[in-house]
């Protein structure tokens, strides 16, 4: 039975990815917490979790329409380009200040949601 809450804590997180709403923020949680793993090594497989998440719903999103190709290539791109920097950055912190910058980062974005004005879907 030692398999079954990290099965559905997957199945969760790529549910959850596959819609947008997060589903890597679950699976890091649950692997910084359950596991004896270091933050590199989960942000690690958190990212190669990611990738096929990302591949069937850019291919769904291109299908139905939803997608800005141009604009998608532009920030991907960019995304492409700030990894290394990341990985660098990631790799050079001990591991008590990366878990800080995470959760600093993680509160910042969380109060930016909660307070951004929300758009008018007309």
């Amino acid at each position: 039975m030692s398999w079954l809450l990290p099965l559905a804590v997957g199945a969760a997180s790529g549910l959850l990815a596959s819609m947008g709403l997060g589903g890597g923020f679950i699976l890091l949680i649950y692997m910084m917490l359950f596991t004896d793993l270091p933050q590199t090594g989960s942000q690690g497989i958190n990212l190669m979790f990611f990738l096929p998440v990302v591949a069937v719903s850019v291919a769904v999103h291109i299908k139905n329409r939803l997608l800005d190709v141009k604009k998608a290539l532009i920030m991907g791109s960019f995304g492409a380009l700030a990894v290394p920097l990341g990985y660098l950055l990631a790799v050079n912190l001990q591991q008590d200040m990366l878990r800080r910058v995470f959760a600093v980062f993680l509160i910042a974005a969380g109060t930016k949601d909660l307070l951004a004005p929300k758009e008018d879907k007309k």
